[in-house]
């Protein structure tokens, strides 16, 4: 994904955390269609599932963002996507997972040629990314939230709160929160873009924007420790006058289907049992983030 110009980030001290856009941009869609058709030619035949046994490691691409799969403070590797492939490869008879950090447009256009065996980075699935890969179920549905003032002065909980009042609204490069706000009605060129949601923060607090909009796990992550803003109850954006819930999982390569599927028992059987929210509920996640939602749906 290509991110859209961006202001000034400002500071970065607090750690990112970061969701990317609804839609893939224009030059990711493009590099991923060259790089598919390579990709494509590269694949080995046979079961890759097999093979990951065989080789006893499975390639797992990051983007390198908490609370998906980041480096801790330790130095070691980590995240929901991180813990929760370790624990569902092992249980494929694949012992090591392989982290390998790379920017978020790499990922899907690294999966195709063979850099990763599957990847997995806050990406929402919908119908754009389901032509060039298949995801397995999504592990959780994601609403927004806003980042505010404390005290949230112009009373904003939706973006249609923001058209009414006149607020001025920021979001992160790529977010799918821009195409959400356009929905509401707010023009385009009058979203102030910055680079994550730290930036946003930023901006929120010396009073340059009066809203930052992300996602409920994003907002509730970033003003934990802030004495000036707070983030917002959890709402679902309207487009086409409908509600908006996404939902976020793994992505394998078009030919890897039944690998998907056998990752599929595996999470199905960790939401029956309440073991995929204990896995996550460390990263921020709450119970109203779990989800019963597919990637068929989400792919329609």
């Amino acid at each position: 994904m290509a991110p859209p110009p961006g202001n000034d980030s400002g500071s970065t001290t607090r750690p990112s955390i970061r969701r990317r856009s609804l839609l893939l941009g224009t030059a990711a869609l493009g590099a991923a269609g060259a790089l598919g058709a390579a990709g494509c030619a590269k694949v080995p035949s046979g079961d890759t599932l097999a093979r990951l046994r065989s080789q006893g490691t499975v390639r797992l691409g990051i983007a390198g963002e908490a609370p998906y799969g980041y480096i801790d403070e330790q130095g070691e590797f980590t995240g929901e996507a991180v813990e929760l492939a370790k624990v569902i490869f092992k249980r494929l008879g694949v012992p090591k997972v392989q982290p390998s950090p790379t920017d978020f447009s790499s990922l899907i256009p690294g999966l195709q040629s063979q850099q990763f065996d599957v990847v997995s980075a806050g990406m929402y699935i919908n119908k754009e990314r389901c032509a060039q890969v298949v995801f397995a179920d999504p592990e959780y549905q994601m609403l927004d939230s806003f980042i505010v003032r404390r005290g949230n002065p112009k009373n904003l909980h939706s973006y249609q709160d923001v058209v009414e009042a006149k607020a001025k609204i920021a979001t992160g490069a790529g977010y799918a929160e821009i195409d959400y706000a356009v929905a509401a009605g707010i023009p385009r060129g009058e979203i102030a873009i910055f680079q994550d949601p730290v930036a946003g923060l930023n901006a929120v607090e010396s009073g340059r924007v009066d809203v930052f909009a992300g996602t409920a796990l994003t907002g509730r992550g970033v003003v934990r420790k802030s004495t000036k803003a707070e983030a917002t109850k959890p709402f679902a954006p309207l487009v086409d006058g409908k509600k908006k819930v996404d939902g976020g999982g793994f992505a394998f390569r078009l030919g890897d289907a039944e690998l998907r599927d056998a990752f599929n028992v595996e999470i199905h059987r960790m939401k029956k049992s309440g073991e995929l929210f204990r896995i996550l509920r460390p990263f921020g996640f709450t119970e109203a983030e779990m989800t019963t939602m597919t990637a068929e749906e989400l792919c329609a």
